[in-house]
This record gives structure tokens, sequence and C-alpha cells, in this order.
């Protein structure tokens, strides 16, 4: 459904601007209500690294790239 109202917006729209505009008025959330920072910022659990894991994979990435370019760096 919200395609054929898309490509109905799409084809009434003078130019791409006011195609971006249509569009984003109908993505927009339900009511105008826009994210808080405190929301965009915050994760769901189990997302994202803590440090050890963010520098155990640096360093498996460092070995793969040593490994893949037989050692020269640059």
């Amino acid at each position: 459904m919200l395609n054929a109202a898309e490509a109905a917006m799409d084809a009434a729209a003078e130019d791409d601007a006011e195609r971006q505009r249509n569009r984003a008025k109908l993505y927009a959330p339900p009511g105008g209500r826009r994210r808080t920072a405190a929301e965009r910022q915050a994760r769901p659990p189990g997302q994202g690294l803590d440090m050890g894991r963010a520098q155990a994979l640096a360093a498996q990435l460092a070995a793969e790239d040593a490994r893949l370019t037989g050692g020269r760096t640059g």
C-alpha cells in the first residue's frame, strides 16, 4: 500500500526536491513525533562491543591484513 502511495506522490511531484519532501512526509513517524537524543543514542542490549572485544577484533583484523599482504604495511 505504501508503494502505491509513493508512486502516486512521485507521479504528481514536479521535481526531485518535492519527491524527497513527499517521502519524508510519507515515512515520518506517526503524529510527527521525533525521537529524543537519548532515544537515538540508546542501543538495545547485545548491540555493540565492549572495549576488550573491540581490541580483540582489531588485533584479528591486523593479523589477517598482515597475512594477506605478506607482512607488508602501507
